[in-house]
């Protein structure tokens, strides 16, 4: 008997997912706030609670949930630990020094609201802060000492120098030239798939998911963060400030990017195949994660 397909209300998922977030990002502040300087805590309170996505906290508990967890407030609050890290990442990516952004999700960024020496500063904070939220959020879930360094672990070398940190600097050092192609990959892989690649193992890693499936999400995560930063390439050649919630900017930085290597066209190709590679390694390796496959077609859709 062939089973019948799940149908997945995704936009529903990511609305009720979003809100759990949200939540846990909120628990998180009021832990955070008696530890740090008002001025600070304002300021991380701007970079981390302006809204978003919030994919990658999200493909950690779709991770999760396919391997068998069961989600409680605690899974939030360990999904927490990724947004951490990602809005340290927008905060001084957003710098003059950087990408000099003055929208971030459709309100001024952090720099120009506090300063950047402040918002150097509250970025920097977040590091130290997603990992001790990241371990505190293992020990509410009662996770193993092995598999909560290797969860604190993850995160802080997809944070690092082999990470996003590297990324970040390799995509400085691009700016006005043609990388080649595997360059090109190497520094997005860094920038943008290391935190994604990240998400997904974390999952598999609190729900107690055996080595083959976490090598499945690892391959997942990089070739979904291909394809999510191919599409955000394409939506900066293409949209309007207004639909993208923050002024776009390659073309003005000289940015090394799959549009101005590719063209418009087979950058779209590039995407929607990196997609299709994401859902087939957890196909090939027997996961059944309908969620995490729909969200694989999610990153790509998003111009539509």
């Amino acid at each position: 008997m062939k089973r019948k397909k799940e149908s997945i209300d995704l936009e529903a998922y990511l609305e009720t997912q979003g809100a759990e977030i949200q939540r846990a990002l909120e628990r998180a502040m009021s832990r955070l706030q008696p530890d740090i300087s008002p001025d600070i805590g304002v300021v991380i309170q701007h970079g981390l609670m302006s809204g978003g996505k919030r994919l990658r906290p999200i493909l950690f508990i779709s991770a999760y949930q396919a391997c068998g967890g069961v989600v409680s407030a605690a899974t939030y609050d360990l999904a927490a630990s990724l947004e951490f890290v990602h809005a340290y990442s927008l905060m001084h990516d957003d710098l003059p020094c950087m990408d000099n952004a003055d929208l971030r999700r459709g309100r001024p960024t952090t720099h120009l609201e506090h300063g950047e020496e402040l918002t150097i500063v509250a970025g920097a904070a977040l590091i130290p802060a997603a990992a001790m939220q990241a371990l505190s959020a293992c020990a509410a879930l009662g996770i193993s000492d092995e598999r909560s360094i290797a969860l604190t672990q993850t995160l802080l070398e997809a944070a690092g120098a082999g990470g996003m940190i590297g990324g970040q600097w390799l995509d400085l050092l691009a700016e006005g030239s043609t990388p080649p192609p595997e360059r090109l990959d190497d520094l997005h892989n860094r920038k943008t798939g290391a935190l994604l690649a990240a998400s997904l193992v974390m999952g598999g890693l609190a729900a107690n998911a055996v080595a083959s499936t976490l090598s499945a999400l690892d391959e997942f995560g990089k070739a979904i963060g291909l394809a999510f930063q191919i599409t955000d390439d394409v939506l900066d050649a293409t949209q309007s400030p207004e639909a993208l919630g923050k002024n776009p900017s390659d073309t003005e930085l000289d940015k090394a990017t799959y549009v101005a290597l590719y063209g418009i066209q087979k950058s779209r190709r590039m995407a929607a195949e990196a997609s299709a590679r994401a859902q087939g390694a957890l196909l090939r390796a027997g996961v059944e994660a309908p969620m995490l496959l729909a969200l694989a077609s999610f990153v790509v859709d998003r111009e539509r």
